[in-house]
């Protein structure tokens, strides 16, 4: 059998970028505004918290997308998940199956003379 195919992850986009940037433009110059920029200057300052912010959002955008991609399975890995999980994990409508063929079961097995 064929391994399944993982989707690949994109990298930033501009937007990501963009509101990270401008996240740490906003905070950075408030900060310098408050404390000074200290012994390295302005610019060295300001881009240290643009890039750690930008960094920072889209490290947690791309946590949501892998959660939010990670139900995302083949049809035929779906399946088998199916089969392979407890009777707790699967829907009440399953459930309700399940318990209506042991009770067939159970009636079929007290009725049968032996």
């Amino acid at each position: 059998m064929p391994p399944a195919a993982v989707p690949q992850q994109q990298g930033m986009t501009v937007w990501q970028k963009c509101v990270g940037l401008t996240m740490g433009f906003l905070f950075g110059g408030l900060s310098i505004l408050r404390g000074g920029a200290g012994p390295r200057g302005v610019l060295p300052t300001l881009s240290q918290y643009m890039l750690g912010s930008a960094a920072t959002f889209s490290f947690f955008l791309a946590i949501g997308s892998v959660i939010r991609n990670d139900g995302e399975l083949p049809p035929h890995l779906e399946a088998a998940r199916l089969q392979l999980s407890s009777p707790m994990m699967r829907t009440r409508s399953d459930g309700f199956a399940n318990m209506r063929l042991r009770w067939e079961l159970e009636k079929a097995r007290r009725s049968d003379p032996q």
